[in-house]
């Protein structure tokens, strides 16, 4: 990981981490304050290449350039086939979501599916924990990013980050075309850096570790999985956004495995080259992995080339991030469990454009809190399993008591099939968030704290609902 001075990444008091509520309290509540009413229907301005863009470009992100260190330490050259595996488990997602979507694609699906098939308290309670999770993850994107633009560009920090979430929120204020194709641009141009990467490291491959990989045994393939799944996280974002895809029960499942297929071939070829440059041990001592076989590839174009394919990968993420994010205010806020400004459609964009403002502030009032980066990626890999969980478990409640919906899916798998998946689903989803316990438990403790005041306003608010 790179980092630029001033940054701290190191342990959090108590202290540190309950007073974080205080500026992210503040900027939500702020939106609070403002009452109006759903004025219009949501633009489906989304194609096909924008959902596996979507998708690919959520989760080709920051982790190509943090995690292939780490897992060469535990795994050395067997972490391609952990790689690989390490796919399976989204893939299991992917097809629950690709199942759903094919049968009742909607805005902010993972949140209506679990309030119409699982539970409306669970379902609130999973996305109120994203409310929070999702603005760590535009502060802390936006952070590497400078660790990464500063190696070459000498800017302020703070300004310099806040400046990329204000062109995030200009990009999804205006509609939802101009942010998908925005990413659709970013990816393109991502994958371009990485196949001109890929190509220059074509004369160091070394295919004989590709045998070693397979013969090195089990435990150096099983160990760096947990850090390998990393990659995967979020494939599913245009799931999320099923209200405005164009033909969303044929693109969005479609969308889904090319994006699955698009991400598995992308991180399997740079991880390969990487370790064919720096080799098994080099790689492992690399804390800039992509920068380090750059240099050896391209001297001092290295240092353009990775910087330029880090910031896009990571302006990429964060447009995302944040497209999804507005989108959840959005439907909380439709279903009256947030204030009803929140669910208010721009007259001319067909935007949510006051859950948008709402996400930039709380996004902004997330870069008040401390930088530790364990501390932060927990918070975010949490809250991201207990949806894969809530989701799963209502694909298993539909494939169960819901034949209605099991009649309308375009995708045509058994209901033993879908019930199967949910329960492998919602098993994978607790052993991975159960795998952070041991790396530090107090992401766990503000995340219960965080979901105890959601609760907390959600019971004062449907007893004020009912007295009235």
């Amino acid at each position: 990981m790179l980092r630029s001075e001033g940054s701290d990444y190191g342990p959090l008091s108590n202290a540190q981490i309950f007073s974080g509520y205080i500026p992210i309290s503040l900027a939500f509540w702020w939106c609070m304050v403002m009452t109006s009413s759903v004025n219009q229907d949501l633009d489906r301005g989304v194609s096909l290449v924008d959902v596996v863009m979507l998708g690919a470009g959520s989760a080709i992100g920051a982790a190509i350039f943090t995690v292939l260190g780490p897992a060469a330490q535990v795994g050395g050259a067997s972490m391609l086939v952990s790689l690989l595996i390490a796919a399976i488990p989204m893939g299991i997602f992917a097809l629950v979501y690709g199942y759903l979507s094919s049968a009742v694609p909607m805005t902010a699906a993972s949140f209506e599916w679990q309030r119409r098939f699982v539970h409306p308290v669970f379902a609130f309670g999973v996305v109120w924990l994203r409310v929070l999770s999702n603005a760590v993850v535009m502060a802390l994107l936006g952070r590497i990013l400078l660790d990464y633009l500063i190696v070459a560009i000498p800017v302020p920090r703070t300004p310099a980050i806040i400046a990329a979430l204000l062109l995030v929120f200009a990009i999804n204020y205006v509609g939802v075309k101009v942010a998908a194709r925005a990413q659709t641009i970013l990816m393109i141009a991502l994958l371009l850096l990485f196949a001109i990467y890929a190509a220059v490291g074509t004369r160091h491959m070394q295919p004989h570790l590709l045998v070693e990989a397979v013969i090195s045994g089990w435990l150096p393939v099983l160990a760096p999985i947990p850090l390998m799944i990393q990659l995967f996280l979020s494939i599913e974002t245009a799931t999320e956004i099923g209200g405005e895809v164009h033909r969303p029960e044929r693109n969005i499942p479609l969308g889904l495995a090319l994006a699955l297929l698009l991400t598995t071939a992308v991180y399997g070829l740079i991880a390969f080259t990487t370790l064919s440059v720096l080799g098994p041990v080099g790689l492992a001592e690399s804390s800039a992995p992509l920068l380090d076989a750059a240099r050896q590839m391209l001297g001092g174009w290295a240092v353009p080339l990775v910087v330029v394919a880090a910031t896009v990968a990571l302006f990429k993420s964060m447009n995302a991030v944040f497209l999804v994010y507005s989108r959840f205010l959005y439907a909380m806020a439709v279903e009256g469990e947030l204030p009803s400004a929140l669910a208010r459609i721009h007259p001319r964009f067909a935007t949510p454009h006051i859950a948008i403002i709402a996400a930039f502030a709380m996004s902004l009032a997330c870069l008040l809190l401390p930088e530790a980066l364990i501390f932060l990626l927990l918070a975010i890999s949490v809250p991201t399993m207990a949806k894969y969980f809530g989701s799963c478990a209502a694909a298993f409640i539909v494939a169960t008591r819901r034949p209605d919906i099991v009649a309308r899916a375009r995708l045509k798998f058994p209901a033993w099939t879908v019930r199967w998946l949910g329960i492998a689903g919602m098993a994978t989803a607790i052993v991975i968030a159960a795998l952070g316990l041991s790396s530090d438990i107090r992401p766990y403790l503000l995340m219960i704290g965080w979901l105890a005041i959601g609760l907390a306003y959600l019971f004062f608010k449907k007893r004020g609902a009912r007295r009235s």
